[in-house]
């Protein structure tokens, strides 16, 4: 018997990516899956997907997180539906490169609802469904909330959100046997970069060492069911934002030429 199987684990931004790797590790190891994202295409072949590589029972449930009003509403409604809720990872997000200024309102508003107030409500509304047996929440960071770079300023502010989200709310639910993990991957090789790096420059700069979404997807759904604070890849970018911590100044000033390539 494979380690998820009988577990629900829900996913969001789950029509590609990071997102559709994920449920598919998970898939191999037996769990139920519930699958979230606007794409109803891409969730689909998704979950076609996951029923090939063993999942149990496969929900598709398409919605935007950016109508985070609607949230509360909809999270319950699949709650009711699938009964339980063993594991939420909190995938869905976006970015754009660019400065400050030139980043219009709309852009700035909707990335921080994606990124954290999304994640926030989502967490919050299957706290209740974990109680009774135990359950995880893993939320999907990046090293960009730990070492921030140029024309990241709000991915980057979010991202710090999220972290901080994480390591308030592990202590929170650490009695009620509910634990929290944040993944902090550096980039991925996936069409995150289609909406973030429009020009393309970025992407081809840093191709040769993307991570691939699949070794991420491994490592996420590895710490299922532990105890692990945080997942950070690759380890030289993970050693790089701890020498950041210690000495940022010095940090920037040598990494300058390699944080401008956006």
């Amino acid at each position: 018997m494979s380690h998820l199987t009988g577990k629900t684990v829900w996913v969001t931004g789950a029509s590609g990516g990071l997102g559709r790797a994920i449920a598919e590790e998970a898939a191999r190891s037996g769990a139920d899956l519930i699958l979230t994202a606007r794409n109803e295409r891409g969730l689909i072949q998704t979950g076609e997907r996951c029923r090939q590589f063993g999942a149990g029972q496969v929900l598709i449930r398409p919605f935007d997180l950016n109508r985070i009003e609607e949230i509360p509403a909809f999270a319950q409604s699949v709650i009711n539906e699938s009964g339980r809720i063993d594991i939420l990872v909190n995938n869905a997000g976006f970015g754009l490169f660019e400065k400050l200024e030139d980043t219009p309102s709309e852009t700035m508003i909707s990335m921080i609802n994606v990124n954290v107030t999304a994640l926030m409500l989502m967490s919050r509304a299957v706290i209740p469904a974990m109680k009774a047996r135990g359950g995880h929440l893993v939320n999907i960071a990046s090293q960009a909330g730990k070492l921030a770079t140029p024309k990241s300023s709000v991915y980057s502010a979010a991202k710090h959100a999220v972290l901080g989200f994480s390591n308030s709310l592990r202590m929170e639910l650490a009695e009620d046997n509910i634990r929290v993990t944040a993944v902090n991957p550096g980039p991925i090789e996936t069409d995150f970069f289609e909406t973030a790096d429009q020009s393309g420059r970025y992407t081809d700069n840093v191709r040769k060492w993307m991570l691939s979404p699949r070794t991420v997807a491994k490592k996420t759904v590895e710490v299922f069911y532990t105890d692990k604070r945080e997942v950070n890849l690759p380890g030289w970018m993970n050693a790089a934002s701890k020498a950041y911590t210690l000495a940022p100044g010095m940090v920037e000033r040598l990494g300058k030429k390699g944080f401008n390539q956006k």
